[in-house]
Formats: C-alpha cells, sequence, structure tokens
C-alpha cells in the first residue's frame, strides 16, 4: 500500500461529483450536521450552529491525507453539498483502512450514498492498494447497514462500547469489505 496517497482527486457518478471538502461545504453539511435525526449513529452529538460545523469541517481538512481524507458529495442536478464521504484510520502497512458516509436527511434513500460510496471504495482500492476497507456501523443504524450489504460489507461482530459520544458508550458492529480478486 501506498505509503502517501496523492492529492484527493475529483471524482464523478451518475447523479453526484466527489470533490475535496472545502470550507465552504459547511453551509451544505450544516442541514446533515446539525439536524439530530441524521446525527443519532454518528459518533458526535450534531452540531449547535454553523460555526460548529465549519469547525468540524476545518479539522477535517487539517488532517493529513495519508490517514484521513474527505469529499464532499454535489448533487450534480444543482452541484450543492448534499453530504460527505471519508476514508480515515488508514494504516498502509496493514493495507487497511475504515470509510465513512453522511448525507443530508431529504436525500436519504434514493441511491445517492450507494453512488458515491462505490466510487470511493473504487479509489480505496486501486489507488489507495487497500486490501480491508472496515465501517464501523451503530446496531439501530438500518439504513447503513443496508447500504454496506449492497456494497459488499459482511458483518464481523460487535465491538462493545466502542464510541463514547456525550457521555454515553455504544457499540458499533464492525463491517468489512476485502479487496476483490
Amino acid at each position: 500500500m501506498t505509503e502517501s496517497p496523492p492529492p484527493v482527486p475529483d471524482f464523478a457518478a451518475e447523479r453526484v461529483r466527489l470533490r475535496a471538502l472545502a470550507i465552504e461545504d459547511a453551509t451544505g453539511l450544516h442541514e446533515a450536521y446539525g439536524d439530530a435525526e441524521t446525527m443519532r449513529f454518528w459518533d458526535a452529538p450534531p452540531s449547535a450552529d454553523l460555526a460548529e460545523t465549519e469547525q468540524r469541517v476545518r479539522r477535517s481538512l487539517s488532517a493529513d491525507p495519508t490517514w484521513h481524507a474527505a469529499w464532499a458529495v454535489l448533487g450534480r442536478a444543482d452541484e450543492r453539498c448534499i453530504g460527505m464521504v471519508n476514508y480515515h484510520a488508514r494504516q498502509p502497512w496493514n493495507r487497511r483502512l475504515t470509510v465513512g458516509w453522511i448525507l443530508v436527511r431529504r436525500c436519504q434513500g434514493q441511491g445517492f450514498m450507494a453512488e458515491a460510496m462505490r466510487v470511493l471504495l473504487q479509489h480505496c482500492f486501486g489507488t489507495l492498494d487497500a486490501h480491508r476497507i472496515e465501517a464501523e456501523i451503530e446496531p439501530g443504524n438500518i439504513r447503513s447497514a443496508r447500504l454496506a450489504d449492497r456494497l459488499g460489507f459482511r458483518r464481523e461482530g460487535l465491538l462493545q462500547d466502542r464510541l463514547c459520544v456525550a457521555g454515553q458508550y455504544r457499540s458499533v458492529w464492525m463491517h468489512a469489505l476485502l479487496r476483490p480478486e
């Protein structure tokens, strides 16, 4: 696996485009990060305001792309930011990384995230030379679990009290997708 990834590239699918996350995406992402229902299964509480969402985006932008990179998911019809996908916890020496995703509520259930994630997975297996891609999904997050299933991930086991969000411990299912042969 390549130690240093190339700059974060742009990608296009049928109805979405992925480009490197930018601070300007905070306004669109706040529709997701500021929504308690959308953030119910996230590893942090909802943003209280746009300034907090901007801080989250800045934190993501400051990360070294060797270990973490994020893309804004844009609807191709209007180029508005409707979500975000990322990889994080990348371990090039183990050819392993973790992926995450979030989508504004009004766009959920329409296949946008499946399109975005297929593009990201191709990048992770191809350019980043990953062998194993992981996704940690809370047991109640049925939509994300179904998406992971559609993408070919397999549920491996429950990680007890993996997250502590607002003082509450939460468990997650470990899902993994191995490099296609």
